[in-house]
């Protein structure tokens, strides 16, 4: 039987009853054997901004990062350091602009409460006022991201953390703010219900602190041993975009796993590679715990990742002091120092590597995984950017993202099957490097990118933007007459490559583009096992022809 703090013995009473699974969870827990109970994570201090007064205790009902510092400062440091806890930097961004406002319904960056609008049909059986335009951003992006946590209003717009402006300590410093959060009648801050609950891995706390701990260590037990597992992590590492989870599964190691899951001592207090277990790697294995080359373990899982494939086009990570990618720019004297190499990261990541395999074997593999990246950078990537940079450059878009087929194509091609294709060769599964990544990216370019850049650049001159269509269409030949796109170039002229789209050849009624591509091509879907992530690649391009179809005959 666990002994209950005497400070927190009414917390463990009350709840008991009326909130049983979570102090039984606390029961079972590491922090239960050590004495460590309600009061030690939940109590406040005068002045923060989200404390209340509660059975004689001034408590808070989010326990931030900076709370768990007090007894886990070397975390602390490493976890804000990481990338994991700028996640929540997302929010307002071009991916965050699909939920806020393509799929949803705010208007620019809009206040919280303006980004609604009143229902057209009503929902049979429910009174709907107005109709959440961020519903989709709070219960999809923000809950892996992390919200901006806010308070309700008392002139019922938001408070955050911009508004109380914390010092170093998580104190708020703007009063004003603090005065104007509205709480119940038991003095209790009231959050805003878009942003809590919310265990983003990078939420914006009110203290002025980023993060959850609980998004790995999930609330109350804390569990090291779940933390320790994939499943653990496929919450958001997984489907279309970043199917790290369904990767591990298809690799020689999530199958090792899966058989040998019985032999690998996740309860073991250091969990240490080569000592405690050796039966097969877990995604903690490789990024985050200690080996038995280096008995320290990482809460910035980006010590030992050298290429960040999250962008367009992959980076080779270098980081300065503020643990930033650093770019090459034009300017020297404007290109940051570089205070971690990514050659520093891949030797610790060679280390864990080396506990299973020979060197000669690791060093292959990285030759193997680097070739690859600067293929997809090389072929797809670098071109399509600087495709798309000469349409925007040349006035040939319009400033409103995703307004244009060829914007949605660019952001499959790199967001879903890039990042595929990347991810599959990172972790060593080959259908999602091939089938499921560069064979879509090859067919988004060809079949996609290039034809819908064509097209605008043929609209701009009927426009009679000759000087615009010029400069693009310079851009796109310069990237045709390279050698790698030989096979698909030198066999037509550039007024081909939309000529089905442009005199109208394309049949929009087949479900499959024209009846030659139909009878030609390969097969636009393919059946996956449970669990995979669907592709999307052939489903949308025929939609994106016909439209481009349409729109060049406008």
């Amino acid at each position: 039987m666990v002994a209950v703090p005497e400070e927190s013995r009414r917390c463990v009473e009350c709840h008991g009853d009326q909130s049983p699974a979570i102090v039984e969870h606390w029961r079972g827990s590491t922090h239960a054997e050590k004495g460590v109970a309600c009061v030690d994570c939940h109590q406040a201090e005068a002045g923060d901004a989200d404390a209340f007064q509660h059975e004689g205790w001034r408590i808070a009902t989010i326990v931030s990062p900076r709370d768990c510092r007090r007894c886990h400062p070397g975390e602390y440091e490493q976890f804000t350091a990481s990338h994991h806890s700028r996640a929540g930097d997302i929010l307002h961004s071009l991916d965050n602009f699909l939920a806020e406002t393509v799929e949803g319904g705010r208007a620019s960056h809009s206040a919280i409460r303006l980004a609604r609008f009143d229902p057209h049909s009503p929902t049979p059986g429910r009174t709907t006022e107005t109709v959440n335009g961020l519903a989709a951003a709070f219960t999809g992006c923000q809950q892996c991201h992390g919200s901006k946590v806010a308070f309700q209003s008392l002139d019922g717009d938001v408070i955050t953390v911009d508004d109380l402006a914390p010092d170093a300590r998580g104190k708020p410093t703007n009063q004003e703010a603090l005065q104007r959060i509205l709480r119940d009648e038991d003095g209790k801050p009231l959050l805003h219900p878009g942003t809590w609950p919310n265990t983003g891995i990078g939420r914006l706390n009110v203290d002025g602190s980023r993060g959850s701990c609980s998004a790995c260590h999930s609330r109350h037990d804390f569990s090291a041993r779940r933390a320790r597992q994939p499943e653990s992590c496929a919450k958001c590492h997984l489907g279309p975009d970043h199917p790290q989870k369904e990767i591990y599964e298809a690799s020689k190691h999530g199958i090792a796993y899966r058989d040998m899951k019985d032999q690998m001592n996740l309860d073991a207090e250091g969990w240490v590679l080569g000592e405690d277990y050796s039966a097969a790697p877990t995604c903690a294995t490789c990024h985050i715990s200690a080996h038995a080359r280096d008995p320290r373990i990482t809460h910035d899982p980006g010590e030992r990742i050298s290429w960040s494939n999250r962008p367009p086009v992959s980076l080779v990570a270098d980081t300065d002091e503020d643990h930033q990618i650093v770019y090459n720019v034009a300017d020297p004297a404007q290109r940051k120092p570089v205070v971690d190499t990514a050659a520093a990261k891949r030797q610790r990541m060679k280390e864990v590597c080396l506990h299973c395999h020979a060197r000669d074997y690791v060093n292959g593999f990285y030759r193997q995984y680097d070739d690859f990246i600067v293929l997809y950078n090389e072929k797809s990537a670098n071109p399509g950017q600087a495709i798309m940079n000469a349409l925007r450059d040349q006035g040939l878009l319009t400033a409103t993202p995703f307004d244009e087929p060829i914007e949605w194509t660019w952001f499959y091609l790199w967001h879903h099957e890039g990042r595929r294709a990347r991810h599959g060769a990172s972790m060593m599964a080959p259908d999602y490097a091939q089938w499921h990544g560069l064979y879509e990216v090859a067919e988004r370019s060809y079949q996609g990118l290039i034809p819908e850049a064509q097209r605008l650049i043929d609209q701009a001159r009927r426009q009679g933007k000759t000087a615009e269509a010029d400069a693009v269409a310079g851009v796109l030949n310069q990237i045709l007459a390279r050698p790698e796109h030989a096979w698909f170039a030198n066999h037509r002229a550039p007024a081909e490559w939309t000529r089905s789209l442009s005199d109208g050849s394309a049949d929009c009624s087949l479900p499959h583009g024209n009846a030659t591509q139909r009878r030609a091509g390969p097969p636009t879907q393919t059946p996956l096992a449970p669990g995979h992530a669907r592709r999307q690649t052939a489903r949308s391009l025929p939609g994106l022809r016909c439209q481009a179809a349409r729109l060049s005959s406008s």
